[in-house]
């Protein structure tokens, strides 16, 4: 299906090879860098999507700085961050990293889905046919303000007969093709392309970080019936919907877990560590019948040293938290009834991302959303640290499948490479079907 004009962006890995990847997941709290090996697996009953297994023989992890909601606003202290996570990665696995595939979470991501119809004239369905059809999509999707981060045909219709996977060599009068867009602010990822080229990083490839948390967390089965995928970060929420295997919707929504932790600061006026330790350590959003005799010390900010510290109920930081959830579980559903994608993700939401781990939002999210929740955790990648093996780190697992599925894209193919100018990276994918026809 594919051809020299329009080829998957990242070039899949191959079924057979064993291969070396290097992902970088910038997020608004943490930065982690991670480099594993891709080892040739043979097809399995479970996760058949994928072909290889991802070993990780690299790991760096630290602290975010100069980035907020995944946007730049510190190129020096952004690239600080980047390179001493790199770095670590790279003493960890002993090579140089040259490349990496990166997230994207910032530029207001989000997606359309695009249809499109030519005449076959009761011939049999070839390769210039398919060219057509996605050019005719083209025609309606490519703006100037926003790049595309992934276009993936969803689904071929052959003279109104649905659900067909592969059209090639088919007999029919009129071939339709659904693709699913997803695109953010071109500023607001050349930025990112910025800091990476600082740091001499290339970007192999870009991901939306709702697809990759999905397909880290998600089993076969729940992609093919419909399944939403809710990533708590830091500073943003992002949704994505799966459907019959692919994703067909994605959002983000700029709340996360450190608004929870603000949160706290303000209202009991305590340093952010000190409110980030009793968010992790006591934070909750179901009430337990013990909350109101459960004490907890605080130290309020500014306090001297032999200051006694004060106390709080532990049902206190649950009035405090609760609100902020329900606020961020509203925003998700509002803007998936707006759009229709209640219905598509079926009966289904998998919660993932650093804050999916406060207890009692399982329950909470079950009760708001009126669906089946469950947590999900990054699955099928060996060598990971144990503090890296949590809801966390989904972003990073996902990216690391993201080159055993990413043949289902179509893209331009690589010129010259060259920074953020006219012919850059994001010029190259904005152009995925603009101007390659």
């Amino acid at each position: 299906m594919m051809t020299e004009s329009m080829t998957a962006r990242l070039k899949p890995v191959q079924p057979g090879r064993t291969t070396l990847v290097s992902v970088l997941d910038i997020g608004s709290t943490k930065i982690c860098c991670v480099i594993a090996r891709l080892t040739p697996r043979p097809e399995g009953k479970a996760l058949k999507g994928r072909t290889h297994f991802a070993e990780v023989i690299g790991f760096g992890y630290g602290p975010s700085s100069g980035i907020k909601s995944g946007v730049v606003t510190d190129l020096d202290k952004a690239e600080n961050a980047i390179r001493s996570v790199v770095g670590m990665a790279e003493r960890g696995a002993g090579l140089t990293v040259q490349s990496v595939i990166v997230n994207v979470t910032a530029g207001r991501l989000g997606s359309e889905t695009f249809s499109a119809t030519v005449s076959l004239g009761g011939q049999e369905v070839e390769i210039n046919d398919l060219q057509r059809v996605l050019r005719a999509v083209n025609e309606r999707s490519v703006r100037s303000e926003r790049s595309i981060v992934h276009a993936m045909p969803i689904g071929f219709a052959l003279d109104g007969q649905k659900g067909i996977r592969d059209p090639m060599g088919m007999v029919g009068e009129k071939l339709s093709v659904d693709v699913a867009v997803i695109s953010a602010e071109t500023l607001a990822m050349r930025n990112i392309e910025l800091v990476l080229h600082r740091c001499h990083l290339q970007i192999e490839a870009l991901v939306a970080t709702p697809y990759a948390s999905g397909l880290s967390t998600l089993v076969d089965d729940e992609s093919q019936l419909g399944v939403a995928a809710i990533d708590f970060g830091g500073a943003t929420t992002t949704v994505s919907v799966f459907s019959e295997g692919h994703v067909v919707y994605t959002d983000a929504i700029a709340i996360g877990g450190h608004h929870l932790t603000l949160d706290l600061a303000r209202q009991l006026s305590v340093s952010v560590a000190d409110a980030e330790r009793l968010k992790t350590l006591y934070g909750s959003v179901l009430p337990g019948q013990a909350d109101e005799r459960d004490l907890i010390p605080i130290v309020p900010v500014g306090a001297s040293i032999d200051e006694a510290p004060g106390q709080i109920p532990r049902s206190a930081i649950t009035r405090l938290l609760r609100p902020r959830i329900e606020e961020i579980l509203t925003a998700v559903k509002d803007r998936m009834q707006a759009t229709g994608m209640m219905d598509v993700c079926g009966r289904r939401f998998v919660l993932t991302g650093g804050a999916s781990e406060l207890t009692g939002l399982p329950e909470v999210a079950r009760r708001m959303l009126a669906r089946n929740v469950r947590n999900g955790r990054p699955m099928g990648i060996a060598g990971l640290p144990e503090m890296a093996k949590g809801a966390a780190f989904a972003t990073v697992g996902g990216m690391l499948i993201y080159p055993q599925v990413c043949g289902q894209e179509y893209a331009e193919p690589r010129s010259g490479r060259k920074l953020t100018g006219t012919d850059g990276y994001f010029a190259r994918v904005g152009g995925w079907l603009k101007s390659s026809f």
